[in-house]
C-alpha cells in the first residue's frame, strides 16, 4: 500500500511536448486507472467518483477512454450501489470526512462491497483522515493503493481550466461580501484547486498578482488568493520530484483589469456561436435538410477539439470562417460530377447549394457531415448579424474602445436605432461607461438609460461595474475604470490601437488586456508596483507566519523579479483573422498545434494566467495566439467561462445581498 503522491513528470525535456489538457488526460488514464492493473490485466474494475471528481474526469476523458483502461462500470459515491465482492473498485474522490466515512462503510466489516479498493484523492488529504482510514483494521488489507492525484481542476480547453466557481463574482465582490462566511470558503477552495494544477504538472510558479490599491476587501481578493495558493504550493515541495526552484509563471488578476472583454461583441466564429446562438455549454441544436427530401430534421451538435473543422476555424473572424467553409464545399464538389451543376441563372452556386450537393455524396461520410454542420452554424450567425444590424453596433463599440467615437456618436446611435435589442444597447452603454465614467455622474446616466429605453435594473448593472472597478479614489489613481492614453484628445480611449497593418476583415482591432499584460510579463516590463510577486523562498523572513486562512493572510510586499529569459517577440499587431487566408503564420489554433507538433522542444516555460470573476472567449483565443508568438504555452484559468449574457446576469446580482454565497449552479460535464 502506497501513501504517496502519484508519480508524474513535467513535459519539459521529454521527447515530445504535451499540452496542459493532454497531461491531465494521461495522468487520469495511465497514472491513476492504468496503475491499478495487476497480473490479470483483463479483469474489469468499477470506478467510483464524487460529484466533483466526475466533473474532473468528464472534462478530460470520454467513456471510451475509461473503458479502454478496464473500467466496466462508473458509479457515484453517494448513490445506492449493488455489492460486487468479486470485483476491485477504484475510488477517485475529494479528501473530505464525508467521503472517507462513505468509503469505510463500503469496505469495512465481513462483507465489503468490493474485493479490493484503490483510492486516489483529488487534493491533499489531511493526516487525521489518513489515520482514520488506518484505524480500521478490517479495511487496511483491502486497500491496493492510497495516493494523492492532485487533480481538482476542470480542463475546458487544450490550454484552459476552471475551478467551477460560477458565483465567484457575487461571493467575492458583492456588497458586504466580506462579511459572509462564503467569502473565505470560496477563496480557500479556489486556491486548493489552482494549486493542484501545479502539483499535477510538477511546476513551481512565480506567483504574481494585481496589487491592491485600497484596503477595501474586494480590492484585496487577488492578493488573498495569491497568499492562499502559495501556502498550498509550499507544501508540495515534499512531493517526490517536485521542483525546488521556479519553473513557470502564474499571474493572478480579476475582472477589474478589463471590464470590456466580457461584454463587447467578439467577432470570431467561437465567440459568435456562444454569443448569438442558443448554446447549452458546447452543444447546440440546429435544423438540417432532410436526406430523404422531407421536412428539416433537428440535430444536436457538439463543438469540441475532436472536430478538425472547429479547431481550424474557431479563432478566425466569422467572415473568414464563412469564406473558408465555402472554399471547402467548393473543393468537395470540384472532385465530383456534381460540380458541373450551375444555378438556373448560370451564376455561381451558393454555399447552401453546395451543401446540398455535398450531402448527396455518401462516400465522404463523417467529414461531409461535420462540414455541413458548420455551414449551417455560420449561415445562421451571418443571418443574425444582418437582421440585427450588428455590424454598425460592433463598429461603434470598437470606436469607443479605441477613442474614435464620443458621446454624440452614442446618442446618435440610440436615437436612430430604437429597435435595437435591449441587451445590445445595455452592452453599448456599459462600454461607454467604462471609457467615459463621468458621463454617468448625477442624473446623466438616467437620461441615457431613458434614451435607450432601458429599465432601472439595467442601470443597476452599470453602477455595479464600480463594485469590481474599486472605490472612486482608487479609480482615479489606477485608471482601472477609464484609461486615458492621450490627455490632449477630446475623445477618450480605453486601450491603445495595436493594429499596424492594413485590415483584411472589419472589426478585428479589439484585444483583451491580458494580451498586453502577458507580453509585458515575458519582456520583464510588468509594473513591479502594480503587480507583486508572492515567492518568499529567498525574499521573505523565515519567521514570517504562514497560514491557509485567507482572512489572516496579509498582502505580501513587492520583491525583486526574475529577469525574463530571451524569447522571440515577433510583435504582429494585426489579429488572427486579418491574415491572408492562404497563409499559415502560426496564429490560428490549428497552426499552433501544427507548429507545436513539429517543434515541441522549443517551447519555453509555461505561463499561467488566472482571472477571478470569469474569463471570456477572446481571452482564451489570446492564450492560443501568444503560445505561438511567445513560444511558451499560455494556460488560462478562471472561476468560470462566461458569455456576455451570463456576465450581465452576474453583474445584476452583485447588489442582491441574498444572492452572495448561494450554492453554485450545476456544472455540466462536457461528454457525459
Amino acid at each position: 500500500m502506497s501513501f504517496s503522491d502519484s508519480e508524474t513528470s513535467s513535459s519539459h525535456g521529454a521527447d515530445s511536448y504535451k499540452f496542459f489538457r493532454q497531461i491531465s488526460r494521461d495522468r487520469l488514464l495511465h497514472e491513476m486507472l492504468g496503475s491499478t492493473k495487476t497480473g490479470d490485466s483483463k479483469a474489469w474494475k468499477i470506478l467510483i467518483m464524487d460529484r466533483v471528481t466526475v466533473k474532473v474526469m468528464s472534462q478530460s476523458c470520454k467513456m471510451a477512454d475509461i473503458t479502454d483502461q478496464g473500467i466496466s462500470l462508473v458509479e457515484e459515491l453517494f448513490k445506492r450501489r449493488e455489492p460486487m465482492p468479486g470485483m476491485d473498485a477504484i475510488y477517485f474522490m475529494q479528501p473530505s470526512k464525508e467521503n472517507i466515512v462513505m468509503f469505510l462503510s463500503d469496505m469495512s466489516g465481513r462483507e465489503p462491497l468490493y474485493r479490493k479498493a484503490f483510492i486516489f484523492f483529488s487534493s491533499s488529504i489531511p493526516k487525521d483522515l489518513v489515520n482514520h482510514i488506518k484505524s480500521d483494521s478490517s479495511v487496511l488489507p483491502r486497500i491496493g493503493a492510497l495516493r494523492e492525484m492532485n487533480m481538482e481542476y476542470f480542463p475546458i480547453d487544450n490550454q484552459g481550466f476552471l475551478t467551477d466557481h460560477e458565483q465567484a463574482l457575487e461571493t467575492l465582490y458583492a456588497e458586504d461580501a466580506e462579511n459572509s462566511r462564503h467569502f473565505d470558503i470560496c477563496l480557500n477552495v479556489m486556491a486548493t484547486r489552482i494549486a493542484t494544477v501545479f502539483a499535477s504538472l510538477k511546476e513551481l510558479p512565480f506567483v504574481r498578482y494585481r496589487a491592491a490599491k485600497s484596503t477595501a476587501s474586494r480590492d484585496l481578493v487577488p492578493s488573498k488568493l495569491a497568499a492562499a495558493i502559495w501556502d498550498c504550493i509550499s507544501k508540495f515541495k515534499a512531493i517526490p520530484n517536485f521542483p525546488q526552484t521556479e519553473t513557470c509563471e502564474l499571474l493572478i488578476v480579476d475582472r477589474s483589469v478589463d471590464q470590456i472583454a466580457p461584454i463587447i461583441h467578439e467577432w470570431t466564429y467561437d465567440a459568435m456561436c456562444h454569443d448569438l446562438l442558443d448554446m447549452d455549454g458546447n452543444k447546440h441544436v440546429i435544423e438540417v435538410p432532410s436526406k430523404t427530401g422531407g421536412p428539416p430534421e433537428k440535430k444536436e451538435i457538439v463543438l469540441e477539439d475532436h472536430d478538425p473543422v472547429w479547431v481550424e476555424l474557431r479563432h478566425t473572424h466569422i467572415a473568414d470562417a464563412s469564406e473558408r467553409l465555402h472554399e471547402k464545399m467548393t473543393n468537395f464538389t470540384s472532385k465530383n460530377k456534381a460540380a458541373q451543376m450551375r444555378s438556373k441563372d448560370g451564376s455561381e452556386l451558393s454555399t447552401r447549394d453546395l451543401q446540398k450537393i455535398v450531402q448527396a455524396l455518401p462516400q465522404y461520410g463523417e467529414q461531409v457531415d461535420k462540414l455541413s454542420t458548420h455551414v449551417e452554424l455560420a449561415g445562421k450567425i451571418n443571418r443574425i448579424i444582418r437582421d440585427t444590424g450588428l455590424r454598425d453596433l460592433g463598429q461603434l463599440e470598437q470606436d469607443l474602445v479605441f477613442g474614435d467615437a464620443a458621446a454624440k456618436d452614442v446618442i446618435n446611435f440610440l436615437r436612430t436605432n430604437q429597435d435595437t435589442n435591449p441587451e445590445n444597447k445595455l452592452r453599448l452603454l456599459m462600454i461607454y461607461a467604462t471609457v467615459y465614467p463621468e458621463k454617468f455622474e448625477g442624473d446623466k446616466g438616467v437620461k441615457l438609460m431613458q434614451l435607450a429605453r432601458l429599465s432601472p435594473v439595467d442601470m443597476k448593472v452599470i453602477s455595479n461595474m464600480q463594485l469590481i472597478a474599486g472605490s472612486p479614489e482608487n479609480k482615479a489613481k489606477s485608471g482601472s475604470f477609464s484609461l486615458k492614453f492621450d490627455a490632449g484628445k477630446t475623445k477618450q480611449a480605453n486601450r491603445k490601437d495595436r493594429s499596424g497593418e492594413e485590415e483584411t476583415w472589419q472589426l478585428f482591432r479589439f484585444y483583451p488586456m491580458i494580451e498586453e499584460l502577458l507580453e509585458k510579463l515575458v519582456k520583464g516590463d510588468l509594473s513591479k508596483s502594480e503587480y507583486l510577486c508572492m515567492n518568499q523562498s529567498s525574499h521573505r523572513e523565515e519567521s514570517e507566519p504562514k497560514t491557509g486562512s485567507v482572512r489572516k493572510s496579509s498582502a505580501p510586499t513587492a520583491v525583486p523579479e526574475r529577469k525574463a529569459t530571451p524569447h522571440s517577440m515577433r510583435s504582429r499587431r494585426t489579429a488572427t483573422w486579418a491574415r491572408n487566408q492562404t497563409s499559415d503564420d502560426g496564429y490560428s489554433s490549428d497552426s499552433v498545434l501544427k507548429s507545436a507538433s513539429t517543434d515541441f522542444k522549443k517551447l519555453g516555460q509555461r505561463i499561467f494566467v488566472f482571472i477571478i470573476g470569469g474569463a471570456t472567449r477572446s481571452e482564451l483565443r489570446v492564450c492560443h495566439k501568444l503560445t505561438s508568438s511567445l513560444r511558451r504555452e499560455v494556460v488560462l484559468g478562471s472561476t468560470s467561462f462566461d458569455d456576455p449574457p451570463q456576465y450581465i446576469t452576474k453583474l445584476k446580482l452583485l447588489s442582491e445581498k441574498d444572492i452572495a454565497g448561494a450554492p453554485a449552479q450545476p456544472f455540466k460535464p462536457q461528454y457525459w
